[in-house]
C-alpha cells in the first residue's frame, strides 16, 4: 500500500475533523441508525439460534459449542447445516447466562455496540484503503484520506441493508465476523510499521493477523476471505505464503471438525441450484449478485427472508430480467479494466481494493464453490459493503474534481446520509416484532409463501384462527408443495372441527415430505377424531418412527389407547411422554386420572407425587393428586393442596367445587358450602357442583330444625 497522492481530499467539499471527532460523529451516527431496535424481541430465526439451542443453558458443556452447529445441532448430523460459529454461540451463551434467562434487551444492546465499533475501525481501515500506507518518523501512521475515510465510515455505519444484521440477534455472527477481519486487517498493516532497527516487516503482526482471521472465522465462514483480501496487497513471497499457510491450516482444522459431508438445503431454499440446466442455474445466479448490487446501491426493499417463490427464476433470454445481470456485468467489467489498465497507479490501487473488498467476502455466498441455503441474505452483504463504500466515495471524490459547484454535490450526499438514517431507523423498527417484520415483508416479496406463512403462524399464535387461515391458504397457494403450511393450516381445521379438509392437508403433506413427523401425528389426531382408531395407531407410530425423541406423539398414543381401554398400552405411552419430556404436565395428569378412575389410588399418589417433584408448580397436577388424596381420607393433605392450586388458578370453578366436596366428605359443611357457592358463581353450568349443592343444602337445614327442636 504505497502512499498515494496526498490530495485525494483536495478537491472534495466535506467535513473535516480531527480523527478523535470523527470516530465520535460516526459511532453516534451508527447509534442512531439502530438505537430503536434495543428492546426489541426475538424474531425469526433468533427462535432457533437462541431460545432452543440449548448449547446457551449452563448445563450443557462448553466443550459442546465445539462440535455443534449455529442452530446447536451436531455436525456429524444430516440435518446439519454446517454453520460452524461456535464464537458465536459462546457470546449468545454469556449474554443469557449475564441476564439469568432469555431477555432480548441485553442480546439487542450487544449487537448496537457492536456495529458502532465495527462503523468506528471503519475511520481507520478507510484511511488506509484510500489515502495509502505510510507512517510518520515517529512511527505514527498518518491519514492522507481524512475527508473521504470519513464519508466512507459514515456511509457503512448508515446503509440499511445493515439493519438485518444489527436488529436481527443472530445477525450477531456477522458483525462479530467482521470485527475480527477488520482487526486481522489492521494487524497486518501493522506489520510493516517501521522499528527502531530500520525493519519495516514483522512476522509477528503477520502472525496476529492470521489468529485473528481464525476467530473471525470461528464467528462466521466469511471470516476466512480476509487472508484473501490482504494479499491484494504486493508484497514479497515470504508473506504470501506465511499467509497461505495460516489459511490452509485452518481450513483444514475447520474440515477435521466438521466433516465432508455438505449440509442439506431444499429446492425452496435455493431454486436455482436445483436447475437442470447449467444455463438456467448460472442465468439465476448473475441475477441474484445483480440484485445483491441494486440492495447495496438503492436498500429501499428490504425484506427478511427472500426465499420460496419471491424471485421466480430466469428461464430464457426473453426475460426482461436480463437487463439486470447485463448491467451488472457492464459495470464490473469497466471497473476491472480501469483497475488493470489504467494509467493512473493511485486509481489502479483504489479500484482494485474497492473491487476486492466487494467481491472476497462474497464469494461464500456466490453458490460458486456450494450450495448454499438461500436465494439473496442481506446479512451476507455486510463484509462486501465495504468495496461499495470504497467505490461511491472514490466516485464522489473524481465527480467533486469535475463539478464547478462542489457544495451542491457535497450537500447532495449528505441528502443520501441522513434518507439512510430515517430508512434505517423504520427499518430497525420493523425488526421488533416479528408481526411487523413479517407485514414489511408483504409489500416487498409479495409471492413469497414464506412470508405469507410467517404472517399466519404470528397471527394463529395471537389466536387469530380465522386471519391465520387467510395467509396459510394462500402459502400453500403459492407453492403447493409447502408442507409446513399444509400442516398448520390442518391444525387449525382440526381445532375447528373441519376434519375432512384437514385430514386431505396432512396426507398430502405426508405423501410430499414421508418423514415429516409431525404431520404425521397431527394426521393422527385427525383420524382419531374420525374414530378410524387403527390408521391413527398407525399414524402414531410412523411419526415415532421418523422422530424416535416425541413426547408429544407418545402423549396422543396414550390418549387413543385410553379411548380403546387399552389402560396399559396408555400408562406406558403417557410414562414413555415423561421420560423424554419430564415437564409433560399432560401425560402426568392423564396417568393420575386414568389411575385414579381404575380404582388404583395407591399408584396414582405415588404418580402424582413424582410429578410435582418435577413440575412442583403446577395447579393442574396438585389438583389432580388432590382428588386422590381426598379418596384415601387423607384429607388435611388433600385440603393444603386444593388451596395452593386455587391460589395459582383462583378462577377453576372445578378447583373449588372439588375442594367443598373435599370439605363436605370431611364434615366441614360452612366451607363446603362456601366454595359450592364460588364454582356456582365462576360456573353456573359446572357438572354435578349444583346437585352436591343442593344435597348440602338439604342436610344444613335438617341440622338446623334438629338444633332448634
Amino acid at each position: 500500500m504505497a502512499q498515494t497522492e496526498p490530495n485525494l481530499d483536495h478537491d472534495v467539499s466535506w467535513f473535516l475533523l480531527p480523527s478523535y471527532w470523527a470516530k465520535m460523529v460516526v459511532a453516534l451516527m451508527s447509534f442512531l441508525c439502530f438505537a430503536n431496535s434495543y428492546d426489541g424481541d426475538f424474531v425469526f430465526d433468533d427462535s432457533e439460534a437462541i431460545i432452543n439451542n440449548k448449547d446457551l443453558r449452563a448445563e450443557t458443556p462448553l466443550g459442546d459449542l465445539w462440535h455443534h452447529d449455529f442452530w446447536g445441532s451436531k455436525l456429524s448430523s444430516n440435518t446439519s447445516h454446517k454453520s460452524y460459529r461456535p464464537l458465536t454461540v459462546l457470546t449468545f451463551r454469556i449474554n443469557y447466562l449475564f441476564a439469568g434467562g432469555f431477555y432480548p434487551v441485553g442480546f439487542h444492546v450487544i449487537n448496537i455496540i457492536l456495529h458502532c465499533t465495527i462503523s468506528v475501525l471503519m475511520v481507520d481501515v478507510f484511511s488506509i484503503l484510500l489515502g495509502g500506507l505510510q507512517f510518520s518518523n515517529k512511527g505514527r501512521r498518518l491519514n492522507l484520506a481524512p475527508k473521504t475515510s470519513l464519508l466512507a465510515a459514515l456511509l457503512f455505519a448508515v446503509h440499511p441493508v445493515h439493519t438485518e444484521c444489527v436488529a436481527g440477534i443472530v445477525g450477531r455472527a456477522d458483525l462479530l465476523c467482521a470485527l475480527f477481519f477488520l482487526l486481522s486487517f489492521l494487524g497486518y498493516c501493522k506489520a510493516f510499521r517501521e522499528n527502531k532497527e530500520g525493519h519495516n516487516f514483522s512476522i509477528f503482526w503477520v502472525l496476529v493477523s492470521v489468529i485473528l482471521g481464525a476467530i473471525a472465522m470461528l464467528c462466521k465462514e466469511q471470516g476466512i476471505t480476509i487472508l484473501n483480501a490482504v494479499l491484494l496487497r504486493k508484497g514479497l513471497l515470504f508473506r504470501i505464503t506465511l499467509l497461505m499457510s495460516g489459511g490452509a491450516s485452518i481450513l483444514y482444522i475447520r474440515w477435521r471438525i466438521m466433516g465432508t459431508g455438505p449440509p442439506a438445503f431444499t429446492e425452496v431454499d435455493n431454486p436455482a441450484s436445483f436447475a437442470d440446466s447449467l444455463f438456467v442455474r448460472a442465468i439465476n445466479y448473475n441475477y441474484y449478485y445483480s440484485l445483491n448490487a441494486w440492495l447495496l446501491l438503492c436498500p429501499w426493499w428490504l425484506c427478511f427472508d427472500w426465499s420460496m417463490g419471491c424471485i421466480p427464476l430466469i428461464k430464457s433470454v426473453s426475460d426482461w430480467r436480463i437487463i439486470a445481470l447485463a448491467a451488472l456485468w457492464f459495470c464490473l467489467i469497466g471497473l476491472i479494466c480501469q483497475a488493470l489498465c489504467s494509467e493512473d497507479s493511485h486509481k489502479r490501487r483504489i479500484l482494485t481494493l474497492g473491487l476486492g473488498f466487494l467481491i472476497i467476502p462474497f464469494l461464500p455466498a456466490s453458490n460458486l464453490f456450494f450450495r448454499v441455503g438461500f436465494v439473496i441474505a442481506e446479512r451476507v452483504i455486510y463484509l462486501p459493503s465495504i468495496g461499495y463504500c470504497i467505490l461511491f466515495t472514490y466516485g464522489f471524490s473524481l465527480l467533486s474534481k469535475q463539478a464547478k459547484k462542489k457544495k451542491i454535490l457535497a450537500v447532495a450526499v449528505l441528502g443520501i446520509l441522513l434518507v439512510n438514517v430515517m430508512r434505517c431507523a423504520l427499518r430497525s423498527s420493523q425488526w421488533r416484532s416479528e408481526e411487523q417484520l413479517f407485514r414489511s415483508a408483504l409489500s416487498v416479496c409479495p409471492l413469497n409463501a414464506k412470508v405469507h406463512y410467517n404472517v399466519g403462524k404470528n397471527l394463529a399464535d395471537k389466536g387469530n384462527q380465522s386471519a391465520a387461515i387467510k395467509y396459510y391458504r394462500e402459502a400453500v397457494r403459492l407453492n403447493p408443495k409447502y408442507v409446513h403450511a399444509m400442516n398448520n393450516l390442518g391444525n387449525i381445521l382440526k381445532e375447528r372441527n373441519e376434519l375432512q379438509e384437514a385430514e386431505e392437508l396432512l396426507s398430502l403433506a405426508v405423501r410430499i415430505q414421508p418423514d415429516f413427523a409431525a404431520a404425521w401425528m397431527n394426521l393422527g389426531i385427525v383420524q382419531n377424531s374420525l374414530r378410524r382408531f387403527e390408521e391413527a395407531e398407525q399414524s402414531y407410530w410412523t411419526a415415532i418412527k421418523h422422530r424416535k425423541k416425541y413426547p408429544d406423539c407418545y402423549y396422543n398414543l396414550g390418549r387413543l389407547y385410553a379411548d380403546l381401554n387399552r389402560h396399559v398400552d396408555a400408562l406406558n405411552a403417557w410414562r414413555n411422554a415423561t421420560v423424554l419430556k419430564p415437564e409433560h404436565s399432560l401425560a402426568w395428569n392423564n396417568m393420575i386420572i386414568l389411575l385414579d378412575n381404575t380404582g388404583n389410588l395407591a399408584q396414582a399418589e405415588a404418580v402424582g407425587r413424582e410429578a410435582l417433584e418435577l413440575i412442583p408448580n403446577d395447579h393442574s397436577l396438585m389438583f389432580s393428586l388432590a382428588n386422590v388424596l381426598g379418596k384415601s381420607q387423607k384429607y388435611k393433605e388433600s385440603e393444603a393442596l386444593f388451596l395452593k392450586a386455587i391460589k395459582a388458578n383462583p378462577n377453576a370453578a372445578s378447583y373449588h367445587g372439588n375442594l367443598a366436596v373435599l370439605y363436605h366428605r370431611w364434615g366441614n359443611l360452612d366451607l363446603a358450602k362456601k366454595h359450592y357457592e364460588v364454582s356456582l358463581k365462576l360456573d353456573p353450568m359446572a357438572p354435578g357442583t349444583k346437585e352436591n349443592y343442593n344435597l348440602l343444602r338439604r342436610k344444613l337445614e335438617q341440622l338446623q330444625k334438629k338444633g332448634s327442636a
